[in-house]
């Protein structure tokens, strides 16, 4: 062939490009994913959706297209997994096939793949370990954090009294206090309620919780070319974990001053240690930028999801005093004037009941985070390419009712058996499961029941006079339950 021939020339250019087409359509077909409402050019279905709940959305979908569905938020193709048998599937049988996490706009642009939440691939990896070793070597799970929980618990209570039974909005308190339990860990630290650094970060997580999860920041997910120039949510976002990282750097710097490495006291100089051991290797993770994401992740997710769960269940023994009887009547018996243990817990199995239940019924985090596949990976009939971003919806596990005979309802009952014995269920996943669980699942459990336990002993909840109890969740990226206020009865 005479390729110095114009028309020749041509004609092989054109071989050459059907050539590719018919090789880049082939790899393109050979991916089957599941199908879903159709979508619109453009927005796709944000059209359908509750853009305040995405959630409820998403679970109502599920009816009609399935257990695993393809939705499109915008340009983008997400899969949808509901019900508690499509999530564990994903998340505990395709652990590693499931274990990614997407390049969400509003997260990605500010977190850069840094810390442990959104991080990506061996760094997300190098984070996760040294998260769960050294969360285990300063207490969680041991003597030396519950009774620094049991600490905490007490100045708790002396803030509920000085209230005297009058009408007192707990939401910052709770805030504080469980945020101490985190902060002892990451700082060896603990902050007075009104210390004004303290609310400044809470009222910063709390903003920032709430804005990640309006209509405003899914449209920019959706459209962040467009919307960066127009959205202030990004920016407020933005601003306020840059704040919160200034404190951090502040802290690491003044403690990197008096480092001993025979002496670590927390999470920081831990790490700091593991940066000096690091420092002749050029694929460096202990980094600066690392510490400080890590730090911020750890002091959000350690307060907010905890912190809600408790409100939630005080929330849920105003509404319900005759369940809030039957715990105080448990502790009467099992713990009577003493301070409350971990080791109480097992024979309490009437209150281990109502705290699951709080957490299930509450569903904090009911979108659960979102999960990306790392390969290509068959999974009930359908081929998803690697990259693909996943919503394993944590609202259709916890309230499947396959799985719960009362889903819609605060019913303790589902983790009881006919004796009043406490039962386990498979489908209790509020920490979600497989390789992205939450790390501090154990310092959660006994976080929630110490507080909870020292709460009921000293106090019975009331609603103030005339108030109206609404256990519709609140909007934002966590379920929080709206706003209320509590009357906190002496008891002792």
């Amino acid at each position: 062939m005479n390729i110095s021939d114009p028309i020749t020339l041509v004609l092989s250019i054109i071989l050459c490009l059907f050539v590719a087409l018919f090789f880049y359509g082939r790899k393109k077909n050979i991916y089957n994913l599941p199908p879903g409402p159709r979508p619109l050019p453009i927005i796709g279905n944000l059209h359908i959706l509750d853009m305040k709940k995405p959630y409820l959305t998403f679970h109502q979908l599920s009816k009609k297209y399935g257990p695993v569905y393809t939705i499109k938020l915008g340009e983008e193709k997400v899969v949808v997994l509901c019900g508690y048998d499509a999530v564990k599937d994903a998340l505990v049988n395709h652990a590693d096939e499931f274990s990614g996490r997407p390049k969400v706009p509003i997260f990605h642009e500010i977190i850069k793949g840094y810390g442990v939440i959104f991080a990506y691939d061996n760094n997300w990896k190098m984070m996760r370990r040294f998260t769960l070793s050294t969360l285990r070597d300063f207490g969680m799970g041991k003597e030396g954090i519950e009774n620094k929980i049991a600490e905490e618990s007490e100045f708790l209570v002396k803030k509920f009294r000085s209230y005297k039974g009058e009408p007192f909005d707990n939401l910052m308190i709770i805030n504080a206090a469980v945020s101490n339990i985190i902060v002892s860990i990451l700082l060896s630290n603990r902050f007075d309620y009104e210390n004004p650094t303290l609310l400044r970060l809470l009222k910063i997580i709390n903003e920032n919780t709430r804005l990640i999860g309006t209509p405003m920041a899914m449209l920019y997910n959706a459209f962040p070319s467009v919307m960066r120039w127009c959205s202030r949510v990004q920016r407020t976002v933005a601003r306020n974990v840059e704040e919160m990282h200034v404190f951090i750097r502040e802290t690491f710097t003044n403690q990197k001053k008096e480092l001993d490495i025979n002496d670590q006291r927390n999470l920081i100089d831990s790490f700091l240690v593991k940066q000096k051991e690091e420092k002749p290797n050029p694929e460096l993770y202990f980094t600066n930028e690392n510490l400080t994401m890590l730090v911020t992740d750890l002091f959000a997710a350690g307060m907010e999801t905890t912190s809600t769960t408790l409100r939630w269940g005080l929330l849920l023994m105003m509404k319900y005093p005759e369940i809030q009887k039957k715990v105080q009547s448990e502790i009467e018996k099992v713990i009577g004037s003493a301070e409350p243990q971990v080791s109480h817990r097992k024979d309490m199995p009437y209150t281990d009941a109502v705290i699951h239940e709080i957490q299930r019924f509450g569903n904090i985090v009911p979108s659960n985070l979102p999960h990306a596949t790392t390969q290509d990976v068959n999974f009930r009939g359908y081929l998803l390419p690697k990259g693909t971003h996943v919503i394993p919806l944590l609202t259709s596990v916890l309230y499947d009712k396959d799985h719960f005979v009362k889903a819609d309802e605060f019913y303790p009952g589902h983790f009881l058996d006919s004796k009043g014995n406490f039962v386990r269920k498979e489908a209790f996943m509020p920490f979600s499961a497989g390789k992205r669980s939450c790390a501090g699942e154990n310092l959660a459990k006994m976080e929630l029941f110490m507080f909870f336990t020292k709460l009921l002993q000293n106090f019975t909840f009331q609603a103030p006079p005339g108030a109206t109890l609404d256990l519709t969740a609140a909007g934002g990226f966590t379920a929080p339950p709206k706003a209320y206020k509590i009357c906190a009865i002496p008891r002792v």
